[in-house]
């Protein structure tokens, strides 16, 4: 057996589909190549659609669920073909899928999370066995299915007798504590750049403000800001996970309210100090001795969130990961890489100190090719 697999991600901020072929063959992964293609604008907003009820939303959901592989296959094909890599070199695909709803623990009693995907497409497109629906394991052990990588966050980052803390700011942001002493936290911090996203899309007609450059014209108004980060989740000790289910535009506009003459950029950047502070209050909660943060996902290459995030944690290194194995867009994909190794090997995936759930489970059902 070869030490390759493909990991495929596409996050909560719904800007499209990123893909590593990944080489673990060696203690540390390697990534061959890193492959991103965007979402045509369709599908993108059928995706976002399908976060909420609406009509025959099965049958959408199916199609959607068909037009994602064929956009996750797309990406296998080119990481295939520029890196000359055959099809029965690579062990499995680990897909993620698009997740649509999540709400672990609620209703019944263990609640439900959904990945839009349709794996045995991909496996059939592809000639390569995939791995997917990894979450709803975890799930029915009682857990909360997220996140779920704080473990390779672990395997990569750590650091032998110092304590450092990873944050994932795609849509929604996660943080990951690797503490001193060999133990492994995590947990959704709250939003990352969905709300700020959809804002920007709003109002400028832009997917996303480019380096926080409009967020950056405006002035925090202060009192929003305080009705922001008195949302319960955020004071919610963990494990705890979350998405578009709760931060979304109503919650967003029930929110604003009372604000409805604040101007537009001022919103945003309130919405950009909305993340910041969010994050780096849970570092200084449950990391308050890391030497170091480290930041991946798209949030990354947000100059100014990122500065804000700099300026709420004056003792604490923030930096990319980049200088630390992996590019920011690489390490959830290559995450999801890693788990389907797991699951091949039946390993665990999950960490249940992170996630909640009872015990360690493998994550993820098998599709052959």
């Amino acid at each position: 057996m070869s030490g390759l697999y493909i990991g495929l991600m596409s996050g909560t901020s719904l800007d499209g589909v990123d893909g590593v072929l990944a080489d673990f063959s060696a203690a540390q992964p390697r990534v061959l190549l890193h492959a991103h293609q965007p979402f045509d604008p369709a599908l993108r907003a059928e995706l976002l659609a399908l976060n909420s009820s609406g009509t025959d939303e099965i049958h959408r959901a199916a199609l959607a669920g068909n037009r994602l592989a064929r956009a996750y296959a797309a990406v296998v094909k080119q990481l295939l073909e520029e890196t000359g890599t055959a099809p029965e070199s690579v062990n499995a695909i680990g897909a993620h899928g698009q997740t649509v709803r999540h709400r672990p623990g609620e209703f019944d009693g263990t609640g439900y999370t959904v990945q839009l995907n349709q794996p045995a497409l991909l496996a059939e497109s592809c000639g390569i066995d995939v791995v997917a629906d990894f979450r709803s394991r975890d799930v029915a052990a009682g857990g909360q299915g997220a996140p779920l990588v704080p473990a390779f966050h672990r395997g990569v980052f750590g650091e032998a007798g110092s304590t450092v803390a990873v944050l994932n700011i795609g849509g929604i942001a996660n943080l990951s504590v690797l503490h001193a002493d060999g133990s492994t936290t995590g947990f959704d911090c709250g939003p990352g750049n969905a709300l700020m996203d959809y804002w920007c899309q709003q109002h400028t007609g832009q997917p996303y403000d480019a380096d926080g450059a409009w967020a950056a014209q405006g002035h925090v108004h202060d009192a929003l800001l305080s009705a922001l980060l008195d949302e319960p989740f955020l004071h919610r000790r963990p494990p705890k996970s979350t998405g578009r289910d709760l931060f979304n535009p109503a919650w967003l506009a029930a929110k604003l309210e009372p604000y409805r003459t604040v101007p537009a950029v001022e919103v945003q950047a309130t919405l950009a100090a909305f993340t910041a502070r969010a994050c780096a209050q849970d570092v200084i909660r449950h990391a308050g001795d890391a030497v170091r943060l480290l930041v991946c996902g798209g949030g990354a290459l947000n100059k100014h969130l990122m500065a804000g995030i700099g300026h709420a944690l004056p003792d604490i290194a923030v930096t990319p990961t980049d200088a630390h194995g992996l590019p920011p867009l690489q390490v959830e994909a290559c995450a999801f890489a890693w788990l389907a190794k797991q699951a091949v090997q039946c390993l665990p995936g999950n960490l249940p100190a992170v996630t909640g759930a009872r015990g360690a489970r493998v994550l993820g059902a098998i599709y052959p090719a």
